[in-house]
């Protein structure tokens, strides 16, 4: 078993580093060929067929880069495509997805006090959800509403928002976040597989046969790319949200997700209109940050409007261990070494729900149970078990001390 647990968490590892590496390459060829296409610059000299060109200096040399709208007279003898990328992403994203959340669904991806799923469950759930999303989003842009480039991505927006409130009632905060961004980057990297590089090869098998290739093709996959583009951003939010409990294990989860998505636009919008040499509109990032407040006020204000206590309801023994000199002392222990497996959503491995429904997490619920903290992990060493979090005898020595002196005041 042991063996097991290392070469799984290796497995977990490579996948991860190969995903971030291949996201690092998508990620930054498709920015690229964005700005470079919205710097583009039409001039008298160009080839025909050609719809602009742009200089650019790296490396201690020169680029001159021409592109043609539709397509050049003639096919090039040797052409670079730029897919890979994006399959190796996905792929390897889906395989981390596998590992971490399929391979262990009873402690991340079940929440059973949101939805009381099995594993398979919960795992069709989460590959369904990304095909019909799929299905949905490209059966939308082939709608007349597609014709529409803004009004689409309105109602992708609204589209979005609903997966990400659909999301948390069915999976834990964390794994509602991991899988918006799986849904959204699924879009992506499908529109990349099924609709932009078809569209090309329809384009060069027209060269290659000496037909004049339809603009149509060049069209839709700009859509496409347009909308990856507004996308990618907030993808990325999602999967490093992992590591911010603020962000996925609030009550207005779904509603800070949905703010995300703006953000992911105002960011783009500055860069997109800086590289097509619009001027640099500044708005965008008051914008941002007024967003990102609004996000940050979403993470604690549950407390206020769901009727969690807080320390201006503690009742009168709670108050007198929440204002006691040690309890900042003692609170830092009981942070750092209980509530990994004492929180509304455990991270501790192993651990699917809160041990004894005791959590301590805020200052009302280490007060409510100081007593038992005391007890436990004060004057005896029943917790944790076997020391798992290496609690030091100082530390022990700091809750002894707050309740000691607490409960004498």
């Amino acid at each position: 078993m042991y063996e097991y647990a290392v070469a799984w968490e290796w497995l977990s590892f490579a996948a991860r580093w190969m995903h971030v590496i291949t996201a690092i390459a998508w990620i930054g060829s498709s920015f690229y060929f964005i700005a470079l296409d919205l710097g583009l610059v039409k001039r008298p000299h160009l080839p025909p067929g050609a719809y602009g060109e742009e200089w650019q200096v790296h490396g201690g040399g020169f680029y001159h880069i021409q592109k043609y709208l539709v397509a050049p007279a003639q096919m090039p003898e040797h052409l670079t495509w730029f897919k890979w990328e994006s399959y190796m992403t996905w792929l390897s994203g889906f395989l981390m997805l596998a590992i971490v959340y399929y391979g262990g669904a009873d402690l991340f991806l079940i929440d059973r006090t949101v939805m009381d799923l099995t594993q398979w469950q919960a795992i069709a759930i989460s590959i369904g959800s990304l095909a019909i999303g799929w299905v949905f989003y490209d059966q939308l842009c082939k709608s007349p509403i597609g014709r529409n480039t803004w009004g689409l991505m309105a109602v992708l927006y609204v589209a979005l928002v609903a997966m990400a409130w659909g999301y948390t009632q069915v999976f834990s905060g964390r794994a509602a976040f991991l899988h918006l961004g799986a849904f959204t980057a699924t879009i992506m990297s499908a529109n990349v597989f099924f609709i932009i590089i078809p569209n090309q090869k329809v384009v060069v098998a027209d060269l290659i046969a000496g037909r004049t290739p339809d603009p149509k093709y060049g069209v839709i996959a700009k859509q496409r790319s347009l909308h990856n583009n507004y996308l990618t951003l907030p993808v990325i939010f999602f999967m490093l949200s992992n590591h911010y409990p603020l962000a996925f294990a609030t009550h207005f989860n779904w509603v800070i997700a949905a703010l995300v998505f703006l953000m992911g636009v105002t960011i783009r919008h500055w860069f997109n209109t800086t590289h097509a040499r619009k001027g640099r509109p500044t708005w965008t990032w008051l914008a941002t940050l007024l967003i990102f407040i609004v996000i940050m006020w979403l993470s604690t204000v549950p407390k206020v409007l769901t009727g969690e206590a807080e320390t201006s309801s503690l009742t009168p023994l709670q108050q007198q261990f929440a204002s006691n000199a040690h309890f900042g002392a003692a609170k830092d222990v009981v942070l750092s070494r209980c509530s990994m497996c004492h929180s509304a959503e455990p991270v501790y491995e192993g651990i699917t729900f809160t041990p004894k429904s005791v959590k301590l997490e805020t200052d009302q619920e280490i007060a409510a149970h100081a007593r038992e903290i005391y007890i436990q992990a004060g004057l005896s060493h029943a917790m944790p078990p076997g020391n798992v979090t290496g609690i030091s005898p100082e530390e022990r020595r700091l809750l002894t001390a707050w309740y000691e002196s607490a409960i004498s005041e």
